[in-house]
């Protein structure tokens, strides 16, 4: 009888082993490319993500500048803000009075002053030895001129009137700022020979006006001079004229494309939440990166002024002009660092976990304190555990659009809008408890009785959302 008749299974032939054997290796051959094509498709997405991230990294840097620029040329309120507490500035003042006081001396003839007031000596009958006396005081009598011209300047210059004509001025003279920056325009700020300059000839009518109500009545006759304050003086302007306006045309949309990229990147990752980590610390290094630049570009830019040139007027310039760019850096570098915290406490680590647990224990206890004193959530319990992660993504949601669309936004304001943020979640939080602490030991309370309690079926998320 057949070992099939007994109903065993018949044994298996030299060409079934072999077949066999070729079989489990075709297997172990598909699998291991398999595998190799899963390994090398990672690989490519995490470098692509990495790229996108790097990329968008030095975008941000590139748009934090362009808006700056942007804001300078279009922006009236942004550029008088900018430039209107030069007026006060010690070292602006300064440098104004020695300009405009010696301006206003080289118009004043000394030499013919001294001459008439010793003609008018000998008509009034005084000795000849006397009015010669007078004749040969020209340089005495040219010094006591400069001081006073001196100090009826300085009066001007550091009066709060002259501050409010300062400002009223740089207002009318936006026009002539774009011209300084795009090559168009006219007015008191003009861009001439690689340098910015500004017209002193409303303020040396100023200083007229002082001298003759001084006594100095030759000074009526100083005609109009149209004498200029240097800003800046570089061989260089020429090409920052021509990068400027490039930054011009793309400071409404390079921050756009650099979020885009950024976003780009985080979704091509594997693990998006640390891509998102990544992202943030790379627009947050690309802020430091560019704080230390202006900080040492400053240097490099007063080692570069011409002889003749105010150095601290100039750096009080330099730092008025860049004024608002660093608050920008500070803001963007803030926001940066909260989004790389808010996607971390979000997270799986034990680190952010814990936390997680113990805001909730936290405000758990909060919430049963207030009911021991006749608080009631009420059906809104209810209604914000069932929809509570949606309502989460629905606080970062609105906090991204309002701050998109808020007006130059700053550090501080930033930090508001992190507080808010937390208040929201806690307000969440305090109307529909988690079990807190009590789910790490494996102790939370089941059903919805308690503040801690969850829901039967209401799954626990690993997250903050």
């Amino acid at each position: 009888m057949s070992s099939t008749d007994n109903g065993t299974e018949p044994e298996p032939g030299p060409s079934d082993s072999r077949e066999l054997e070729d079989l489990r290796r075709r297997i172990a051959q598909l699998e291991a490319g398999g595998a190799a094509g899963q390994r090398e498709h990672h690989r490519v997405r995490a470098t692509g993500s990495a790229v996108l991230i790097v990329v968008a990294a030095v975008l941000s840097l590139l748009a934090v500048i362009s808006v700056w620029a942007n804001d300078q040329v279009t922006d009236t309120n942004r550029f008088v803000a900018t430039m209107a507490p030069l007026a006060s500035d010690p070292q602006v003042q300064d440098a104004l009075t020695t300009r405009v006081t010696n301006v206003v001396v080289q118009q004043i003839n000394v030499p013919s002053l001294v001459g008439q007031l010793s003609q008018a000596a000998s008509q009034k009958g005084v000795p000849p030895k006397a009015a010669n006396l007078i004749g040969s005081l020209s340089g005495p009598i040219g010094s006591g001129i400069t001081s006073l011209v001196g100090n009826v300047v300085n009066k001007v210059v550091t009066s709060p009137a002259f501050a409010t004509v300062w400002t009223n001025a740089m207002r009318t003279a936006h026009a002539s700022m774009v011209k300084a920056l795009t090559g168009q325009g006219g007015g008191a700020v003009s861009l001439a020979n690689n340098q910015v300059t500004i017209d002193l000839a409303p303020i040396i009518e100023q200083v007229k006006t002082q001298l003759v109500g001084a006594g100095l009545g030759l000074a009526s006759k100083i005609p109009t001079v149209h004498a200029t304050f240097t800003v800046y003086s570089s061989k260089s302007i020429g090409k920052l004229k021509s990068y400027l306006r490039l930054l011009q045309i793309l400071g409404n949309w390079m921050p756009v494309i650099a979020v885009l990229v950024a976003a780009a990147g985080v979704y091509l990752a594997r693990d998006r939440r640390r891509a998102l980590i990544g992202a943030a610390i790379g627009v947050a290094a690309a802020m430091l990166l560019l704080g230390v630049t202006l900080a040492v570009f400053r240097s490099y830019f007063l080692d570069q002024l011409p002889p003749g040139v105010n150095a601290g007027a100039a750096g009080s310039v330099y730092d008025a002009l860049i004024h608002f760019l660093r608050v920008t850096v500070r803001a963007v570098g803030a926001l940066a660092v909260l989004v790389a915290l808010g996607a971390f406490f979000i997270g799986p680590s034990r680190t952010a976990t814990f936390i997680r647990a113990a805001c909730s224990t936290g405000i758990g206890g909060v919430r049963q304190a207030a009911d021991q004193i006749g608080f009631r959530a009420g059906p809104v319990e209810p209604f914000v555990r069932r929809w509570k992660r949606w309502i989460g993504i629905a606080i970062l949601l609105i906090t991204a659009v309002v701050f998109v669309f808020w007006d130059h936004p700053t550090g501080l304001v930033v930090f508001w809008f992190a507080l808010v943020v937390l208040a929201a979640f806690g307000i969440r939080e305090f109307l529909a408890p988690g079990p807190g602490l009590a789910e790490l030991r494996g102790t939370a309370p089941q059903g919805p009785g308690g503040p801690g309690g969850t829901p039967p079926g209401t799954p626990a998320t690993a997250d903050g959302a």
